[in-house]
């Protein structure tokens, strides 16, 4: 029998390890800084990661499967601490309860965004409060659905006259795509490079 709870803390100080010992590749600024928050959190003795699905009543993104997130303020000290504010602001999570264990690269939005996203661990059972006038509901897939290549494609777009992969994660009746997939899967490479083999107990 497994210790579930040292089974989930191992799981994520390999994370914040491989995280910290990767080269992260930045871009050049130009487009508008922001920032976004992968969210992990524990439950029923696994790690999931919350997305959000976003109102048709917004300028940008509307309808679509984003992570908490949004663009730098003046008054934000650094991109880190844009993307806790943003998810405080979307899902009402407090910055001092979320564990940020490291960085991604950075990525473009066709929207003219420079986005940099950020890995962080927030409590089980944490009690949420939804942004009505910008998150219509919330969504919440296991790592192991997501490490699920039956789930996972690749189409190629043009855009600006040359060709881009871009991917996609059918989770149920849900899609997650474009920006947030490309960081889902660059997060899903680094951390789990062999796939649901590479975490789940033995």
């Amino acid at each position: 029998m497994h210790d579930t709870t040292t089974e989930l803390e191992t799981l994520k100080e390999r994370i914040r390890a491989l995280l910290a010992a990767r080269r992260r590749v930045p871009l050049p600024a130009g487009p508008v800084p922001a920032a976004v928050l992968l969210p992990l959190f524990a439950q029923g003795g696994e790690y999931h990661i919350l997305f959000t699905k976003r109102t048709e009543r917004l300028n940008h993104h509307r309808g679509e499967i984003s992570f908490p997130g949004g663009v730098f303020h003046p008054d934000d000290a650094d991109l880190r601490d844009t993307a806790l504010r943003e998810t405080w602001e979307e899902v009402g999570i407090r910055s001092a309860d979320v564990e940020i264990l490291g960085e991604l690269d950075d990525f473009h939005s066709v929207y003219g965004y420079l986005v940099t996203p950020f890995v962080g661990v927030f409590p089980e059972g944490y009690p949420l409060t939804v942004n009505r006038d910008e998150i219509e509901r919330i969504i919440t897939v296991p790592l192991s659905q997501l490490l699920d290549p039956g789930i996972f494609r690749v189409e190629e777009w043009s855009w600006k006259g040359r060709g881009h992969p871009v991917y996609f994660y059918t989770c149920g009746d849900d899609e997650v795509w474009g920006l947030t997939a490309a960081i889902l899967k660059q997060f899903l490479d680094e951390v789990f490079p062999g796939g649901a083999g590479s975490f789940r107990p033995r």
